[in-house]
């Protein structure tokens, strides 16, 4: 009898998982790779003529970190305006979510209805950023219902969209607004995960709700707080539609709310300057990486070191 041929299952995964590679490399790590390059390279367009590519080294990244006439280094400028309005808009949203997650999930409360609530508080990330931004941008702008009630008590209309404060605060509360509810289910799920036989040794053991929370809760959970916390920061270096909405593409005022990649976009849509673009590009990747990577090195305990001479 002939013997039956062994199906090897090692080369049917090779080539399933092929297609995702294939895709991979051709969108994204050709991409990546050649905005490196060119990032070396003076490549631009002045009206119908390209100029380039011609080799000039680090040029493109010492221009980024010349001062300009006013002394200010636009690069900086841009970099600070990202984080604040970022800090501003997590700070309270991770706050609020991990409240809203250590209530819904307490065995204590026991809240009723508690899908009903998940799906309102995650409603809101399902709208688009342009559609919350186009929103925000008619209730603050000048003939807008704000200043409508302002005119009506005998104020004077305010143009909020000419003031550093609040622009920067109506763009942090936008995304605040936007992400809050993805961060609770996902904090919601950390909590759930947690093995509800430890909460219920602390109550008998007479421990308090805050005892618990510091000492149970947040160590368990930081495995997910470091993975939200991450994305967000990476989310935030990547912010874009909503000023972009708020400010007309101008980072008004004065550049105040401009940010990285609405800096890129400029650059790369009207300027045509693809190698000064792509030195941004590496920049934010640098920063990018930098940052997650500080992150993670702060919130991932370190372990013990080993006694020497011990096993």
């Amino acid at each position: 009898m002939k013997k039956r041929k062994s199906i090897s299952y090692a080369k049917w995964g090779v080539v399933f998982v092929l297609p995702f590679f294939i895709v991979f490399a051709i969108c994204q790590l050709y991409p990546l790779l050649s905005t490196f390059y060119y990032s070396f390279f003076e490549y631009r367009r002045v009206q119908l003529t390209t100029v380039g590519p011609n080799f000039i080294g680090f040029d493109n990244y010492i221009e980024l970190f010349t001062p300009d006439l006013t002394g200010n280094i636009g690069i900086l400028k841009y970099f600070g305006n990202t984080m604040l309005m970022w800090f501003l808009g997590a700070v309270p949203q991770f706050i609020f979510a991990l409240i809203l997650a250590v209530i819904f999930t307490s065995e204590r409360m026991k809240i009723k209805g508690t899908g009903f609530f998940k799906t309102v508080i995650y409603m809101p990330n399902l709208i688009m950023a342009s559609a919350f931004g186009m929103l925000f941008y008619t209730i603050f702008s000048l003939g807008g219902p704000v200043n409508q009630i302002i005119q009506a008590n005998g104020g004077e209309a305010i143009y909020f969209f000419n003031q550093e404060v609040s622009v920067k605060a109506i763009i942090a509360f936008i995304n605040f607004l936007m992400w809050y509810g993805n961060t609770t289910i996902l904090l919601m799920a950390g909590i759930m995960g947690i093995d509800q036989s430890l909460f219920e040794a602390a109550s008998i053991d007479g421990a308090k709700s805050t005892q618990v929370f510091f000492r149970i809760t947040i160590p368990l959970l930081m495995p997910i707080m470091l993975y939200v916390f991450v994305t967000a920061l990476i989310g935030g270096l990547q912010m874009y539609d909503v000023p972009q909405i708020i400010t007309s593409g101008t980072g008004a005022p004065s550049n105040t709310s401009m940010t990285m990649i609405m800096y890129l976009n400029t650059l790369i849509a009207k300027s045509r300057n693809f190698g000064l673009g792509g030195a941004v590009s590496v920049l934010i990747f640098i920063i990018t990486a930098i940052l997650s990577f500080v992150v993670f090195k702060s919130m991932v305990p370190s372990k013990p070191k080993k006694a020497k001479g011990g096993k």
